[in-house]
């Protein structure tokens, strides 16, 4: 059984930072990708970044430059390191975890979000 959690959300001003922590419990495959998506009320859902289980990242557009998403291999933990927030940053943010295919996108595991709120 894989169970994925998130922690680490809250509340800032603008251009402040906060570190998401998202911990997979379970075995996926040995070859995995882990992802951070968020949804603001009244819009879809977007990816922010993935990695996969040897560490490689990729960032959509809007937070390239200013989030950094990071693996603890012993601890089985991503971490998305957001600095230079603004307001259209808030939202709700999951982590999710799936196999790794092709490349990442599919993930068939997910937590259930944690919150983040920019303040201006």
């Amino acid at each position: 059984q894989v169970q994925v959690v998130e922690s680490g959300g809250g509340s800032v001003q603008t251009g402040g930072s906060l570190r998401l922590s998202c911990t997979v419990s379970g075995n996926i495959h040995n070859k995995w990708c882990v992802g951070w998506f968020r949804q603001a009320p009244g819009k879809e859902r977007e990816e922010v970044a993935h990695i996969d289980n040897v560490g490689n990242p990729t960032y959509r557009d809007p937070v390239k430059g200013r989030f950094t998403i990071s693996l603890d291999n012993a601890k089985d933990i991503v971490h998305l390191q957001m600095t230079s927030l603004k307001p259209e940053d808030t939202a709700m943010y999951y982590c999710a975890a799936g196999r790794k295919l092709l490349g990442c996108g599919v993930y068939n595991y997910w937590g259930r979000g944690t919150q983040v709120t920019v303040s201006s």
